[in-house]
């Protein structure tokens, strides 16, 4: 209908029906409207496309637009745990903190009293010193974790508290004062104050206790009888009875 009025158009302004060359003189007139008409349906065909692919990126925008919220909403919730947990964090970091500081400090002590211990060594009991030869020689090692370092230090001191409270006898190897080679003896500890040995075949007596320079043995002559007699009551060889026996005490441990 277009091409018909632009033809009645051209009719009325003179232009002639047929050109001198024999070409129709509407050629030129179907050409632009042919390429109109192609223009006119690509524009319908992208409008088409247009709306349909409007209803497609809106929903699409919309369900973006609710992920961004629910992210945002997660966001917060996040960032509100992970308030909580940076203080929880803090606050054992504190706490590891100020154990490391008491493990560090008790390790020290342990040390001490341990050094404390192994001075103290040459002022026990013979026959203490030589049951607790495998736990000093533990407690040497410096490689102990504190908690090892613990078990042997608690079981010297239990050791030797048990000891304290106990009266011990039995036969014994003594290096004596002025002798280099070892002799079995009768000892009896009276706890880890002192002790007497007796030497029933020299008929002698020898008084134990720690002195200046750790556990020392001296001749106590004149105690022979009240020693084995003391011997034969512990070995329930004679009826309980008061003994004099002779002792003395020495503050010449070690501070």
């Amino acid at each position: 209908m277009l091409g018909l009025a632009i033809t009645a158009l051209l009719a009325g302004r003179g232009i002639a029906a047929a050109p001198a060359d024999g070409m129709l003189p509407t050629d030129p007139v179907r050409q632009v409207v042919a390429e109109w008409a192609k223009i006119r349906a690509e524009t319908v065909r992208i409008e088409t496309s247009w709306e349909s692919e409007r209803e497609l990126l809106n929903s699409t925008l919309k369900a973006e637009r609710e992920r961004a919220t629910a992210l945002a909403n997660q966001k917060k919730t996040f960032e509100s745990k992970t308030a909580g947990e940076n203080s929880a964090l803090a606050a054992l970091t504190a706490q590891n903190a100020a154990a490391d500081t008491a493990l560090n400090a008790a390790t020290d002590r342990l040390r001490k009293m341990g050094e404390q211990l192994v001075a103290l060594r040459p002022w026990l009991p013979p026959r203490l010193s030589q049951g607790l030869e495998l736990s000093y020689r533990s407690l040497a090692n410096p490689s102990l974790t504190p908690g090892e370092r613990m078990q042997f230090v608690t079981t010297i001191l239990n050791r030797c508290g048990q000891f304290n409270k106990a009266i011990t006898c039995g036969d014994e190897p003594l290096v004596l004062p002025g002798e280099t080679a070892p002799r079995m003896l009768e000892v009896i500890y009276w706890g880890a104050s002192h002790a007497y040995a007796f030497d029933r075949t020299g008929g002698k007596v020898y008084f134990g206790s720690p002195g200046a320079t750790g556990w020392t043995w001296e001749p106590a002559p004149g105690a022979e009888k009240s020693v084995a007699q003391l011997i034969a009551i512990y070995r329930d060889k004679a009826d309980p009875q008061f003994v004099e026996v002779p002792a003395h005490v020495s503050d010449a441990l070690p501070n």
